[in-house]
């Protein structure tokens, strides 16, 4: 095969990139995701030199952000008021940020190339997932889109997240795509992961205990532009609490800052008449308020209120821009018109909500994208519940994406998670992460069913990314060989 030009490998990675997207939720074509990566690890080894291969990654994951993450640009314009002259390039400038990472990939891979195929296949898959895991923590982290989210349930490669997690199934798909360039050793090792995997698959990690507890997940599809409104305040108090009243269970989720005021500042009577509802059949319910002081210290929260005494959960993990202000823009930040962007992050430390008679640990929004921060609540809680607020992103890839996510996070830790979101995806999603049942998008609507709670606790809940690492140690030890011969 002849040598491509710099300027047609250029734009073949830009493709390539852009293409990967098809692997991920809404499409879930999850048997392609090998492929694009199949793509960017041949571009790489045909560079002739570092720099070019930085480009390369650079530009492949260039098309893989704009095309997946071009929600944010909505969330800055649509909703967050920035003009679009201005919206449009810090989007831009955030994917191109994001594409440093495969840059950083293409450009290591390059310099250390080893000999050998298989050493040069395991030594690109370690770099590519070992940037998955660097995105996640880096300026607070952006694991959003990591590969591995393409193998959630029902991809047969999922019966490895219970073990290593997300980001070691970021390393089996860029070594399956990479060993596929040689087909007659890519097909043997990616059906054999295919089988270790769907055997994997049938191993009850997490046991179920007691009784099926009753949900009510509620979707107030609130209008974002509408939220915040002083004229919209009573109507979506209504609303939510005719929708309790008229869904009972013994545990209610209402979605993220669903109540748009601090509690102290909501009526009484009104909170008074929440707790009744939920504590008809012995129950609770979780709703996303404010907590804190206005103009002070204030938190975004989920409060429980019912049979059992009021608890608080507040968001540890804030989301730069929307929650706070990093240092340095505040100028940026002024160009929007987004309220409540100065949350304090409440403890990293949590004791789970105890809640019609389970320990639910709840997260709110963003926050179920960090598997490792997650599985600070077990062993002791048996169900996950995520309350989100998606209306920023309006009809986007973010909704069916997160829901991706929240699959992932399931099936890591053998816990039920419950999603009551705003406009969507709300969902019950089970113990393996399969998805049980959810509501249209964009609807009014009450998501009733039941779950139960489980106990123990998979490999990746005990420890988290270590095994992840180790087995990225691994790779890197038996690829490399430092030299720049190439093959």
């Amino acid at each position: 095969m002849p040598l491509p030009d710099p300027a047609g490998r250029l734009l073949a990675a830009l493709l390539a990139g852009a293409a990967g997207v098809l692997c991920f939720a809404p499409f879930d074509l999850f048997w392609l995701a090998p492929l694009p990566w199949l793509a960017l690890f041949a571009l790489l080894r045909r560079a002739p030199t570092p720099r070019q291969a930085a480009w390369t990654g650079f530009l492949f994951g260039l098309g893989f952000f704009v095309a997946g993450v071009s929600w944010i640009f909505v969330s800055l314009s649509v909703f967050g008021g920035m003009p679009w002259w201005l919206a449009g390039p810090a989007t831009l400038l955030f994917c191109a940020a994001m594409a440093l990472y495969p840059a950083l990939a293409g450009w290591t891979f390059k310099r250390w190339q080893p000999a050998g195929f298989w050493r040069q296949a395991l030594f690109y898959a370690a770099l590519i997932a070992a940037v998955d895991w660097l995105r996640s923590w880096i300026f607070t982290g952006f694991p959003w889109l990591a590969i591995g989210y393409t193998q959630a349930p029902p991809s047969p490669l999922a019966g490895f997240a219970p073990l290593i997690g997300v980001f070691g199934l970021s390393l089996l798909v860029a070594l399956s795509g990479a060993t596929l360039l040689r087909w007659r050793l890519g097909l043997p090792l990616l059906a054999a992961l295919v089988a270790i995997g769907f055997g994997l698959r049938q191993i009850e990690w997490t046991t179920a205990e007691g009784e099926p507890v009753s949900v009510a997940l509620i979707q107030g599809n609130i209008p974002q532009d509408m939220k915040f409104r002083p004229e919209s305040f009573i109507r979506t108090l209504t609303l939510y609490r005719d929708l309790i009243a008229a869904n009972p269970a013994q545990l209610t989720l209402l979605p993220e800052t669903a109540l748009p005021a601090f509690i102290d500042h909501l009526p009484v009577d009104y909170l008074d008449e929440l707790k009744t509802l939920a504590s008809r059949q012995g129950g609770d319910l979780i709703l996303g308020t404010l907590t804190g002081v206005p103009g002070g210290t204030y938190f975004n929260s989920a409060v429980s209120l019912g049979s059992s005494p009021s608890q608080v959960y507040s968001k540890s993990h804030l989301v730069p821009f929307g929650e706070f202000i990093p240092a340095g823009f505040a100028w940026f930040m002024a160009q929007a018109n987004i309220p409540l962007s100065a949350f304090s992050a409440g403890p990293e430390q949590q004791t789970p909500l105890a809640v019609s008679g389970r320990h639910v640990a709840v997260n709110i929004c963003y926050e179920d994208v960090f598997g490792d921060e997650i599985i600070r609540a077990l062993p002791q809680a048996g169900i996950l519940a995520n309350l989100s607020n998606t209306a920023w992103f309006g009809r986007s890839l973010a909704q069916p994406q997160h829901l991706q996510i929240a699959r992932m996070r399931a099936a890591e830790t053998g816990r039920p998670m419950l999603r009551a979101t705003n406009t969507g995806m709300t969902a019950i999603i089970d113990a393996r992460g399969n998805l049980v049942a959810a509501l249209p998008a964009f609807e009014t609507g009450v998501l009733r069913g039941e779950v139960r709670a489980h106990t123990g606790s998979t490999p990746f809940g005990q420890a988290g990314n270590p095994l992840f690492l180790g087995l990225l140690a691994i790779s890197l030890l038996l690829a490399c060989r430092l030299g720049r011969k190439k093959a």
